[in-house]
């Protein structure tokens, strides 16, 4: 088996939980990289909370691509520039805002790479996730908001029991008319239905002449799985949800004890 390509998550995955990439999580990316291995950065996370760890890892180059928000949007590595995107419009923010609203959520959306909040009294989870995610966070009432913005993915966000209770009431159509993913205790992320991390990778793969067997996916969340399945070779770190563990093909150790320097080196750096 030969992988040409490794896809990886970054949060749980690739970052340790001060959020950094350790040395020998770099050095095994650097070095699979070098070898000829494309390396794609798979995130929930908007392209400003991906691209430092792109140019840290000196991925910020015009033949690598990243995929954020949760494969709403396929970038060029190199200055985060949209490939494909598979946006919301202001008619779904409209209709989650008030939901949310409704059923006592905060809520924030994403559209582009800036965080959009109608909540007066903003959530310190949103706080914690524009901080993050370097992304700037703008409060705006819905009759103030450009109707014309194309959103990536919504966010809803709250106290753990808060957010159980606030989904408990979310009408069935909306989970068949959504892509509505767990990513968190404290978040819900809404994106486009036809938005995954897995049909991402795939029109990546395509594009670069690859298939699934030559590809590798590491992770450990809920909106990780389509991706994991799309790949020949599936990672799950020892930290990751029981669901996501038990569909992997190899579970690798946590993401404190460098899980994927350790996945990376078993199945390419041999």
């Amino acid at each position: 088996m030969s992988i040409k390509l490794v896809a990886i998550d970054l949060d749980g995955t690739l970052l340790n939980p001060q959020h950094q990439i350790s040395p020998a999580v770099k050095d095994a990316v650097i070095q699979a990289s070098q070898k000829g291995v494309y390396v794609v950065l798979a995130s929930g996370r908007p392209f400003s909370g991906i691209a430092p760890y792109l140019k840290e890892l000196g991925l910020n180059t015009a033949n690598n691509y990243c995929i954020s928000n949760n494969g709403s949007v396929i970038h060029q590595a190199s200055d985060g520039s949209h490939l494909v995107e598979v946006p919301l419009d202001f008619d779904d923010f409209q209709y989650f805002e008030e939901l949310a609203r409704n059923v006592g959520i905060h809520m924030h959306a994403l559209a582009d790479n800036t965080m959009f909040t109608a909540n007066r009294h903003i959530s310190h989870y949103t706080v914690m996730d524009a901080y993050l995610t370097n992304t700037p966070l703008v409060y705006c009432p819905v009759n103030e908001m450009d109707t014309s913005l194309a959103f990536t993915k919504f966010m809803m966000i709250d106290h753990p029991e808060t957010l159980e209770t606030g989904i408990s009431y979310i009408p069935e159509n909306v989970f068949d008319n959504y892509a509505l993913t767990r990513t968190s205790p404290y978040f819900l992320e809404i994106s486009n239905k036809a938005a995954n991390k897995g049909a991402a990778l795939q029109i990546i793969c395509e594009k670069l002449g690859l298939t699934p067997d030559k590809v590798m996916s590491i992770g450990d969340q809920n909106n990780d799985i389509q991706m994991l399945q799309y790949a020949s070779v599936s990672v799950a770190m020892e930290n990751a949800a029981e669901p996501i563990r038990r569909m992997a093909k190899f579970v690798t150790t946590t993401n404190e004890e460098d899980g994927v320097a350790i996945a990376i080196n078993k199945f390419i750096n041999v």
